[in-house]
């Protein structure tokens, strides 16, 4: 977390703010987000705004998954298994690191009902 007191960019803003409203029970890509924030092709951004979060704001971090649905720690680490079970504990399945974003992403039940994406 930054300690620093400096205002967040309108960029930030948008970003912390599309992370926020992930909904428990649901993930989104780190593309995702930046899409959703008006910032499409900077998902490096999104990461390394997560890793910058300012003191005191409290955001689903672990809700933001790479775009394949995989955690982006590295498996067995801290980090990982922390984010597994945040995720587990709001009913989301992860399966070897992985979450199943057609089941789990944002989307997911407007691809359903457009298309008859069946969970996989």
């Amino acid at each position: 977390m930054t300690t620093s007191r400096e205002p967040l960019t309108d960029a930030q803003r948008r970003i912390y703010a599309a992370i926020a409203a992930i909904p428990p029970g649901r993930v989104a890509s780190y593309g995702a987000i930046a899409a959703r924030a008006g910032l499409p092709g900077r998902a490096r951004l999104v990461g390394r705004l997560l890793g910058d979060v300012p003191q005191g704001m409290d955001l689903p971090w672990f809700r933001v998954l790479r775009a394949s649905g995989h955690i982006a720690m590295a498996p067995g680490s801290r980090g990982f298994r922390e984010q597994a079970r945040r995720l587990k504990a709001e009913g989301v399945e992860v399966l070897n690191g992985r979450v199943p974003l057609s089941r789990f992403g944002l989307d997911a039940d407007i691809d359903h009902a457009l298309w008859g994406m069946p969970g996989s």
